[in-house]
């Protein structure tokens, strides 16, 4: 396999993975302050700005008012965004394109359906009314997507390196919504005496990343910040969890770089230092400092992610 079209794989794993993220967030957002408890998550303003704050674009001037409609369309439907959702559909067919001798048919048709949906998907339906239906569609088709993989590719190397791009690309996303909603959760803070660690922002959280239902019956009582954040970084059998996609990335590299001796300087080496150091963290450790926490997993995705272009895709 060329490194190029390897590079193209992981890059439309990456694409697929983080298009769902960007869409449950959205829709999840949106929804949930609808009938938030504390006037500070009901604030559309709020809401907006934290769209923005996942996606990677703060708004920095907190007296600049956004329009909702301007919003929805820039993060969802704009092809000059580079952020959009339109555009990272877009590239992971460019991807799959060039990497279309080494993919099924049926994945293949099924990305090419993702994109022509999200391609012809009406702007002015999109703002006004259609944001459930976009948002849900998106999360579905992907969901199908991953399916297409599993069931119709060679479970080898080409599998491999697809599923190190959605897991690194899970990982650093769930990171990124914890990011926002712990600065949610700060902000939110005493409207209606809503506390950090009880804030409504923790159930959005759990919402966004599809784990409220399994962490309810893990758990068994309301999230809390420690228990959505242990369950979300730190609980192996959480598919949604941080240290799930490292176990993940290390299995697949496995596939790519079967050799049992330790090299300091290879990914595996890489990827198995990191899942081990979060493989014995505990939840106390991470509550002292939260943020800094946040800040050194997504140094440590972009490590694993650059070592694994430099290491298999240079060219």
């Amino acid at each position: 396999m060329l490194a190029r079209v390897a590079n193209n794989l992981f890059w439309m794993g990456r694409y697929i993975e983080r298009s769902e993220h960007i869409a449950r967030y959205l829709n999840v957002n949106y929804f949930s302050s609808l009938d938030a408890p504390n006037l500070q998550s009901q604030n559309r303003q709020f809401v907006l700005r934290s769209m923005h704050f996942m996606v990677g674009d703060p708004v920095e001037d907190e007296n600049v008012p956004l329009n909702e409609e301007e919003v929805l369309y820039k993060i969802g439907l704009d092809p000059d965004y580079p952020y959009s959702i339109i555009n990272n559909v877009k590239y992971a067919r460019e991807n799959a394109n060039s990497a279309r001798d080494l993919i099924s048919t049926e994945l293949y048709e099924a990305i090419n359906k993702f994109y022509h949906f999200v391609l012809n998907y009406p702007k002015d339906v999109f703002v006004k009314n259609g944001l459930h239906d976009f948002t849900i569609n998106v999360t579905e088709m992907t969901a199908i997507l991953r399916g297409k993989i599993r069931g119709t590719l060679l479970h080898d190397s080409v599998y491999a390196i697809i599923l190190m791009g959605i897991n690194i690309e899970r990982a650093t996303q769930i990171t990124r919504i914890i990011n926002t909603k712990y600065n949610d959760a700060i902000n939110a803070q005493g409207s209606y005496g809503d506390k950090f660690s009880n804030s409504f922002e923790w159930t959005t959280l759990l919402k966004c990343a599809e784990s409220y239902d399994m962490m309810r019956r893990f758990y068994k009582k309301t999230p809390t910040s420690i228990s959505t954040l242990e369950f979300l970084i730190l609980n192996p059998n959480s598919p949604r969890s941080v240290m799930n996609s490292l176990n993940q990335v290390y299995k697949n590299i496995k596939i790519l770089n079967p050799d049992r001796k330790y090299n300091k300087e290879s990914t595996a080496f890489l990827i198995g230092r990191v899942r081990a150091e979060y493989e014995y963290k505990y939840i106390e450790e991470i509550e002292k400092d939260i943020k800094s926490f946040i800040d050194k997993i997504l140094q440590s995705l972009t490590e694993i992610s650059n070592k694994v272009e430099e290491e298999f895709f240079t060219y």
